[in-house]
């Protein structure tokens, strides 16, 4: 497959998680981030295993575990958190400093050097993102902000340790996002039944609503994420987030109201315009991951042990 494609293809996933937020105020139970998390990843984890049936071996039972927290069992109830506390547009553009979060988790954990292109295009990005959420500081809830940059950081730190990785032997995306899902659900289900009690009563909507949530915007969407951070850099990769607030603010304008400032506008249009020109800017495709889960199968025959591998763009 082309690259291209591959990009248009891993696009999707953000767009659809665009809809999160419109989702989860308008149809779903107030006020139930964790529950809301686990309905949304357990189901689709299950479904995935079933149809991958593939489960994890030797150490990757703990990489799964470790990746299935930061993408899932982290990460979504943080998500539903802001979405429960700020509009919907706002809760996602604050995901914008995502590609800064990358760049230098990126350089620890890759060893791949951040070019002053990428470094700029984080930069403006994120002082976009302090225009948005400063000039509305009286009106969004600090919780729901703090909530937004942990799930922001948590993803971020999760997408850099998948590229890591890679997969092992034999394994494909359809089972990683299989593991990662049921793990990440494993985790926030004694948490939502602790801490949120019984789970409430669901209406249609609310069902409909959890269904497009588990299926679409989860198993679908992350099938296709994780298959894109395998044959993309993870700048790349990081960079295709914008996608997702800008959907999320077009959703919140066009089908729930939301008004936006001018000020806010023009952070999100600094924000979306340095996440593009990164995106843009990078050229060189990714390395594939080697079965061992290096993605420079020459390091497991250094004698001098496993190095950290840097990815040349």
């Amino acid at each position: 497959m082309k690259r291209p494609a591959i990009i248009l293809l891993t696009a999707l996933a953000p767009v659809s998680w665009g809809t999160t937020y419109a989702v989860t105020t308008e149809f779903l139970p107030a006020d139930r981030p964790l529950f809301t998390g686990l309905l949304r990843a357990l189901p689709a984890g299950l479904v995935l295993l079933a149809l991958a049936r593939r489960l994890p071996k030797g150490a990757w039972w703990g990489k799964a575990a470790v990746l299935g927290a930061l993408n899932i069992g982290a990460f979504f109830p943080l998500l539903f958190l802001s979405a429960y506390r700020m509009p919907g547009g706002m809760a996602a553009v604050v995901g914008s400093v995502g590609p800064l979060l990358v760049v230098g988790l990126s350089a620890l954990l890759l060893g791949q050097r951040p070019t002053p292109r990428s470094v700029l295009t984080g930069l403006v990005a994120a002082f976009g993102v302090s225009l948005v959420v400063l000039k509305a500081a009286g009106a969004l809830d600090p919780v729901g902000v703090l909530a937004a940059l942990a799930s922001t950081a948590s993803m971020s730190a999760g997408t850099v340790l998948t590229k890591r990785w890679g997969r092992p032997e034999g394994v494909g995306p359809l089972a990683l996002t299989a593991w990662q899902l049921t793990a990440g659900g494993l985790l926030i289900a004694p948490l939502a039944f602790l801490v949120e009690g019984a789970p409430p009563a669901l209406d249609g909507r609310a069902i409909g609503g959890y269904l497009y949530l588990a299926l679409a915007n989860t198993a679908i969407a992350y099938w296709l994420w994780f298959q894109g951070i395998g044959r993309l850099t993870a700048t790349q990769i990081t960079f295709l987030g914008p996608l997702s607030p800008l959907t999320a603010a077009v959703v919140g304008w066009a089908a729930l109201g939301q008004a936006l400032t001018p000020v806010q506008v023009a952070g999100m249009a600094l924000a979306f315009g340095a996440t593009v020109a990164g995106q843009l800017g990078v050229r060189a495709s990714a390395p594939q991951a080697h079965p061992s889960g290096h993605p420079n199968p020459r390091l497991d025959k250094d004698p001098a042990g496993p190095k950290v591998p840097v990815l040349r763009r």
